[in-house]
């Protein structure tokens, strides 16, 4: 069950477990609950950005400012012109509860700094954002766009599978870190914020994540010993990639299928540490030397699987892992079941997160004035026109609805350009 982090979800999950029962669930639900990364990610960037909040309000007010009447943004368009701008994008108004969009309004407003600063002189009633803001804005900008990247991948829903999660979420601790040695103090205080946050909630992660990267066949093992050497240290890496493979192994019994008891050896050499390392790097260094985990092992089904080479692993280029285990994993039945349940686990609560948001942006202070039947018409002409695009059919009384509505609202505005 991915739900958000909510206390009422938690409930509602121990009142689950004792409605079903324990031995009805898999692994007695002790892997049950999975939280939202998404709603996660929005979170850490979330406390992050308090720490510069003032300055990122600032040039969210300005941009909301000139793009709430025509009038207004007509007259950035003509400063844009004046100052021999070139006006590539159009300034987008973020929404509070989604760091993506922040990041957007961030990128897209920064550029265009010359000319909010020009109509601050020209317009009286207009507060320009100070310098300080500016600077912190663009230092912002680009500490979120790995957090934007992320959001993006996680919000798919045609292709993410689970084994994209431990990786991604690795590679956020990394590049958080690496902020806590930036010269300016207050990236240094906004790093330390996250890390908090982070650690919170992903100070463990979730088990059957940990079994997604090991059954991603360009991946396994050796990606999951890297990401616990980056995150921990060789040494207590060993032990969390051995945890890892016990679940695997219960999965199998769980599965109906004999397996042995594997038997770990001693670990590895002292721990350096490695907290700003790339991960993908420490991979292709462990794929190199062949170095995984060392067990005892039988030639079972699990253990034919892990000694097989690894894919080419390239992060740019596409990978169908649940159609590589519907082809070519015939080999592995009971791995072949358990990659099929555990790799299409959601990680993010997608649909309601995007809902809401949409509903944040089009009911803000600046467009109350639309009524409510308007409203409707908006969002529905939008949503059935998505959808005609998407190459699906609409049955024909909601193309004429739709088109009676867009009639409606052509006419509305004809009528107000009238009155003026």
């Amino acid at each position: 069950m991915t739900l958000d982090n909510c206390s009422t979800n938690d409930n509602m999950i121990g009142l689950m477990e004792t409605r079903i029962g324990a031995s009805n669930l898999l692994l007695r639900g002790k892997w049950l609950h999975m939280r939202c990364c998404a709603h996660i990610l929005n979170l850490i960037v979330k406390d992050g950005m308090e720490v510069i909040g003032a300055a990122v309000v600032r040039i969210r007010e300005s941009v909301a400012y000139w793009v709430a009447t025509p009038k207004r943004y007509e007259k950035f368009e003509k400063t844009v012109l004046d100052e021999n701008v070139v006006l590539n994008k159009k300034l987008n108004p973020d929404c509070k509860t989604r760091c993506n969009s922040t990041y957007i309004m961030l990128s897209i407003a920064i550029p265009y700094r010359k000319i909010f600063e020009r109509l601050g002189e020209l317009d009286r009633n207009y507060v320009c954002p100070l310098e300080n803001d500016w600077i912190y804005a663009t230092t912002v900008c680009e500490k979120l766009e790995l957090f934007y990247e992320l959001t993006e991948l996680f919000f798919g829903t045609k292709y993410v599978t689970a084994n994209l999660f431990f990786p991604k979420v690795c590679e956020i601790k990394l590049r958080i870190n690496s902020w806590g040695h930036d010269e300016d103090e207050t990236i240094r205080k906004m790093s330390a914020a996250m890390i908090a946050k982070y650690d919170k909630y992903w100070a463990d992660i979730h088990g059957l994540m940990a079994v997604a990267v090991i059954l991603d066949p360009r991946l396994k093992m050796t990606m999951l010993h890297a990401c616990y050497i980056a995150l921990l240290g060789e040494d207590v890496a060993e032990q969390y990639v051995a945890e890892a493979h016990a679940l695997l192994t219960d999965l199998m019994k769980h599965y109906q299928v004999k397996d042995q008891e594997f038997v770990s050896t001693s670990s590895c050499g002292a721990s350096s540490s490695v907290s700003t390392a790339d991960v993908l790097s420490i991979f292709k260094t462990l794929a190199a030397n062949k170095k995984t985990t060392s067990f005892v092992r039988s030639k079972n089904e699990l253990d034919r699987y892990l000694d097989d080479e690894t894919l080419p692993h390239d992060e740019n280029d596409y990978f169908d892992v649940l159609g590589w285990w519907r082809l070519e994993g015939t080999h592995y039945p009971a791995l072949r079941l358990i990659a099929r349940d555990v790799l299409s686990i959601p990680i993010t609560t997608v649909a309601s997160e995007s809902a809401f948001s949409t509903s944040g942006r089009l009911l803000s202070e600046h467009r109350s004035h639309l009524t409510p039947r308007m409203l409707e018409a908006l969002m529905c002409s939008q949503s059935w026109l998505r959808h005609t695009l998407k190459g699906k059919q609409m049955c024909i009384c909601n193309v004429f609805y739709c088109y009676y509505m867009i009639c409606r609202l052509q006419l509305l505005i004809y009528m107000k350009l009238d009155c003026r």
